[in-house]
């Protein structure tokens, strides 16, 4: 992928992310950059071996509310970013683990439910770096013949997982579709409206802020033919100590439908959308 994809444009680097299956371990020689979901902010839900990975990092990548919340687990340099900033960072991470520093990215939750644009983000970052002909990971593959470092996903506690023990819908009687990612999104609201109007089945949404938050979800679910008596649950801040469950019918939930801003909902961007089909 390197040479192709470039962190302000095309493709989708999720599609990077998941375009082959993970390289087998090899105890030996194998020294991976660690892609660690830090679960929905509650640090009791952060798995022992996630905080493993991101202590002993050497430096440690992540948007700054996501690095926020495992600073005190770590004495790793922290490498903080935003949107604006991200390729910047991850460019600089992909450098110094290019030089044989450990390295641990974390994102929200588990990066398998909705954070492989970020995974195949901090991929591109470290192949691109670890092919540099003047990287120590570049000299040290050539020794031992492999050219790449690997990036390992370590799970970790989705709120989307939360959030189906909440709304009572077990996984395998529901949809899960996630919208907070960049891009187009027609494809994923086909699928919603798949869902709700002719599979029956529970959903789980992870909304995008602000301009698919739960309101404009269920005005759209109406329109593609939704009963507006469906129950809807809005979950907020899952597991921290402020967690809310808005409880309304898809019709009453559509009312808080419009706008682009965080001024234009009256809920946080911590949040799961549930439409519970009756059971």
């Amino acid at each position: 992928m390197s040479g192709e994809y470039d962190l302000d444009s095309g493709p989708d680097p999720a599609t990077f992310a998941a375009g082959a299956a993970e390289p087998d371990i090899d105890e030996e020689t194998d020294n991976p950059v660690y892609a660690v979901g830090v679960g929905p902010g509650n640090p009791e839900y952060l798995t022992p071996r996630g905080e493993r990975a991101i202590r002993e990092a050497d430096v440690v990548v992540g948007f700054t509310t996501v690095v926020e919340f495992v600073e005190d687990e770590t004495d790793a340099d922290l490498l903080t970013c935003g949107y604006k900033d991200e390729a910047e960072a991850l460019e600089e991470f992909g450098e110094r683990v290019a030089a044989g520093e450990s390295g641990t990215a974390v994102a929200m939750g588990d990066p398998n439910h909705s954070g492989y644009q970020f995974v195949g983000k901090v991929q591109d970052a470290v192949e691109r770096s670890s092919t540099s002909p003047d990287s120590q990971a570049r000299q040290d593959a050539v020794e031992h013949g492999d050219p790449d470092i690997p990036v390992r996903v370590i799970p970790g506690i989705s709120s989307i997982q939360l959030a189906a023990s909440r709304a009572r819908t077990p996984m395998e009687d529901t949809e899960f579709v996630t919208l907070h990612k960049s891009g187009d999104l027609e494809s994923d609201m086909d699928r919603l409206a798949a869902v709700a109007t002719e599979d029956e089945r529970h959903l789980l949404v992870l909304p995008r802020p602000y301009d698919r938050m739960p309101g404009d979800i269920a005005k759209f679910l109406l329109e593609a033919g939704a009963e507006p008596d469906l129950e809807a649950l809005v979950l907020e801040k899952l597991t921290h100590d402020d967690e809310r469950i808005h409880r309304f019918t898809l019709g009453e939930l559509a009312e808080h439908a419009g706008g682009n801003g965080k001024d234009d909902t009256p809920f946080s961007d911590l949040v799961v959308l549930a439409v519970r089909q009756p059971v």
